[in-house]
């Protein structure tokens, strides 16, 4: 798709010659993934414009032409904003992504939760003048570390789903592991399901839902591996099931077998996101630095 830029409440663009001849309503459903409600409701409040002019549903359109989709009227942030400091990694119209915190959960899931990623990232778009719902893509435990994608309007959520599904968004973490990884590389492809004698455990099963992770040591040492995990699919806490499946449990993850003596939390960090921005096709590529306590753990180690 080609860029779009931002304004006012409209994401404006010029159409090219792929996009000649067939009927609006048709390239934003098919050739643009807008979702079908989506799509009803703009033309429905005649928000497309072709040339500045309401445009229905079966016009051609012809390349040149201005287009105009109304999709970024103001919007409630949904969630409390909390004034306090936020690492932003890359921001534009369409997209956010920020550094988490371990410690920090990702989104309330209890009333009594009001210091979350989801409020931090309410703060910064509140201060910034931003009339934008907070919408996270993907989602962190909290005792993982690392970068967060938000979306800032519904059809850029809609996308990122969607690359998400696909698996064109490249998601890259850091773990330390007890033992030497014996392979170089390797994949487990294994699945997941919940485990009925704890409450929040999951655990590999037959009966679970497919669960693919991709690894490669990056060091080893005396008494532990660093490992390069690459997830196909996002299970919850599949990279601390899947590595713990293999007899190699993340350090300080008692909940899948690993020893708290050298880090009190799972030593997982999600270091990269990389993928084809859905607004331009721009290679969009950020990656977080290790915090001070992994990066200690990485020095204690060798």
């Amino acid at each position: 798709m080609q860029a779009m830029k931002k304004e006012g409440e409209w994401l404006v663009t010029r159409l090219t010659a792929a996009d000649a001849d067939a009927p609006i309503g048709n390239l934003l459903r098919e050739g643009w993934k807008l979702p079908r409600k989506q799509v009803h409701l703009l033309f429905q409040h005649k928000e497309v414009l072709l040339d500045c002019q309401a445009a229905m549903q079966h016009a051609t359109v012809r390349e040149g032409q201005e287009l105009r989709l109304r999709l970024c009227q103001p919007e409630p942030l949904g969630i409390e904003p909390i004034m306090q400091p936020l690492s932003v990694l890359y921001e534009d119209d369409h997209l956010l992504i920020v550094e988490k915190e371990a410690g920090i959960l990702l989104h309330p899931t209890e009333p009594q939760h009001r210091r979350t990623l989801d409020h931090m990232v309410a703060g910064h778009l509140s201060r910034t003048g931003q009339q934008v719902k907070v919408r996270h893509v993907h989602r962190l435990d909290q005792d993982t570390s690392g970068v967060v994608l938000y979306a800032k309007h519904p059809w850029a959520a809609a996308l990122l789903d969607e690359m998400l599904r696909e698996r064109t968004i490249t998601r890259t973490y850091v773990a330390f592991v007890h033992g030497q990884v014996a392979r170089d590389s390797g994949k487990i492809d294994e699945p997941i399901g919940k485990d009925r004698n704890h409450p929040t455990r999951r655990r590999v099963t037959p009966s679970g839902d497919r669960a693919v992770t991709h690894y490669k040591v990056r060091q080893r040492y005396s008494h532990g591996t660093q490992i390069e995990c690459r997830l196909e699919t996002g299970r919850t806490h599949q990279i601390r099931v899947h590595l713990s499946y293999i007899g190699h449990p993340l350090m300080g993850d008692a909940l899948y077998g690993g020893q708290r003596d050298q880090i009190a939390r799972q030593a997982l960090h999600a270091e990269r996101l990389r993928f084809e921005h859905p607004f331009g096709g721009q290679l969009v590529e950020v990656s977080a630095a290790l915090p001070t306590d992994l990066a200690a753990l990485e020095k204690k180690l060798r």
